[in-house]
């Protein structure tokens, strides 16, 4: 789409591929929260209800493959049906089919790592296992015997960059907000929130809205991307933006005057910013604004041109004064 592009690249050959699970020597990652599907089975009662994460029920350590128990169940996940093994940064969740007296279904036992050794009893269970902000569910049914079984989850990696008016990529004062995608904007579920550039999120494999901040005001910019099994998919998104500081002086590269506030609107008349300080720093979408400033109770006034990628430091002076009341001027000193 317009202001947008993606591209995905195969995991083995991407730097970045660890942040996927591909097995390094630079070890395993702190792994982040998830939450656990709603629906996590057709044949669940829709009214059940998971517990609030993290429950802990720990399990022992795996030891070693020749002395382990024969009654065990171990788990093991890949990438995708026929990707790599992960190595790492799983969170493993057994869960009673049956739900408890208050709807939730009860945790049996929780495993961290690349690989999950139970010690339960023989039945059926809800297997949930997290990956970053991806995850799979799926019945399990243990016979009590030594099993292994390895299970596929569908994710990908997203890695989000901005670029500003002349193709320069935006490091500072940039955040990425990622939703699941929906035919109302009202009913998108925010998966992450405050992404920093060039930072890979774990996602199951799927379509994504993606929304791009500059700075706080209103530089926002949205795209839409799909994010592909055992891949990571790099998206750009082009803001047309600059950063803006403003001061209030006598007179052309003079000294800002302390206790100035300032208001932004936009040249329609609608309110976009306040803010109070000799200096005031902001990045503002490209367009027409009237800036304000007010100090000892007189207003100083003055339109502005923001130009995309064109940062600027804007001067408002004491012959901008709006109040005909007061001499031309006059702050004081």
């Amino acid at each position: 789409m317009p202001g947008a592009y993606a591209s995905p690249s195969a995991i083995p050959d991407d730097p970045a591929s660890v942040d996927l699970g591909i097995p390094t020597a630079r070890g395993i990652k702190r792994f982040e929260p998830i939450e656990l599907p709603r629906d996590p089975g057709r044949d669940l009662p829709t009214t059940t209800s998971l517990p609030a994460l993290p429950a802990l029920a720990p399990q022992p350590k795996a030891p070693p493959s020749l002395v382990r128990p024969l009654n065990a169940l171990i788990l093991k996940a890949r990438l995708g049906k026929d990707g790599p093994e992960i190595p790492g940064d799983l969170v493993w969740r057994l869960f009673s089919p049956n739900p408890a007296p208050d709807g939730k279904l009860p945790v049996i036992a929780v495993a961290k790592g690349g690989e999950a050794m139970f010690d339960v009893p023989p039945g059926d269970y809800l297997l949930h296992v997290g990956y970053g902000r991806a995850g799979m569910t799926k019945r399990i049914q243990f016979t009590g015997q030594l099993t292994h079984e390895m299970v596929a989850i569908e994710a990908g990696g997203l890695r989000l960059h901005a670029t500003s008016a002349d193709d320069h990529l935006i490091e500072d004062k940039l955040t990425f907000d990622v939703y699941a995608q929906a035919t109302d904007e009202q009913d998108r579920q925010l998966i992450a929130s405050d992404i920093k550039p060039g930072v890979v999120v774990r996602l199951n494999a799927g379509d994504y809205h993606i929304i791009s901040h500059f700075g706080d005001v209103n530089a926002v910019v949205r795209a839409d991307v799909r994010v592909e099994a055992a891949r990571i998919t790099d998206a750009t998104l082009a803001h047309h933006a600059a950063e803006l500081t403003l001061k209030l002086v006598r007179e052309h590269g003079g000294e800002a005057l302390a206790d100035t506030a300032w208001s932004i609107t936009s040249d329609q008349g609608d309110l976009i910013r306040e803010s109070v300080g000799a200096f005031a720093s902001m990045v503002l979408e490209e367009g027409g604004y009237i800036i304000t400033a007010k100090n000892r109770d007189r207003i100083f006034q003055r339109p502005f041109q923001v130009t995309a990628g064109k940062d600027s430091e804007v001067e408002v002076l004491t012959s901008d004064l709006i109040d005909a009341d007061s001499p031309e001027g006059g702050t004081g000193d």
